[in-house]
């Protein structure tokens, strides 16, 4: 008996370990205007999450944000979120999910949600103020080191809607700028920031202003941005 425990506990190391997927929840409630594209947004990120590893689910339920559920999750993705969609309990809870670590990614109208939620609208980077029609316009990507960006060209041509902010948290670090004068409408002369991320209170936030349309979710370019974007906040980087 001594024998065989001394021959099978050393082949207890070369075991493979199972890998653990990360776990993201997509949440898209809106209390205010929703969009056309949440639909096609939904189904393009779980796309993304099963060619790339990682687990997507999907919600409109903000009773998902509780301890015991955010737990599960690495991240979080509010796409194209409006208004007031959480409680105050629901708010704590998420607060101390980024308090632990863990990451968010904000897409378009995720800047037009919990106005009077000041420590969302520091991690989100920015509230929306207002928008001209959609139209066509360049991007300035002014840092390709982020896994959001090495895949885009220096000047990124496309059409969507393009947001306007008010009370901007200068402490981000940004990643694209809208020309303005490659499109009309601009109330941020020479310095629109549509893209950033930073580090906020122990997690990750990272988000990007692109993403109303529903043409959005069939573009390479785009969703590989955001797919960066969820690669960077799971990141050590």
């Amino acid at each position: 008996m001594k024998f065989l425990l001394v021959i099978l506990i050393p082949l207890l190391f070369f075991i493979p370990q199972k890998q653990i997927k990360p776990k993201i929840l997509i949440f898209s409630k809106t209390a205010g205007f929703r969009h056309e594209s949440i639909e096609a947004g939904k189904i393009a990120l779980m796309k993304l999450g099963q060619a790339s590893g990682f687990i997507v689910d999907t919600t409109e339920n903000a009773e998902l944000f509780n301890t015991k559920t955010l737990k599960n999750y690495s991240a979080v993705i509010f796409l194209n979120t409006t208004g007031n969609v959480l409680n105050k309990a629901q708010e704590k809870a998420f607060e101390d999910f980024i308090r632990s670590g863990k990451g968010f990614v904000g897409i378009h109208a995720a800047a037009d949600t919990e106005f009077e939620w000041e420590w969302y609208g520091k991690m989100v980077g920015g509230y929306f103020h207002s928008h001209p029609e959609i139209q066509e316009a360049k991007l300035e990507v002014i840092d390709n080191k982020n896994l959001s960006t090495r895949h885009l060209p220096e000047i990124w041509t496309r059409k969507d809607e393009w947001y306007n902010y008010k009370n901007l948290n200068r402490e981000v670090n940004v990643l694209i700028k809208l020309n303005t004068s490659s499109f009309s409408g601009s109330i941020h002369p020479n310095d629109h920031p549509i893209a950033w991320y930073h580090e906020y209170e122990g997690g990750k936030a990272w988000y990007t202003g692109l993403g109303h349309t529903r043409e959005s979710y069939s573009d390479s370019l785009f969703l590989n941005h955001v797919l960066g974007g969820i690669k960077f906040v799971l990141s050590d980087e």
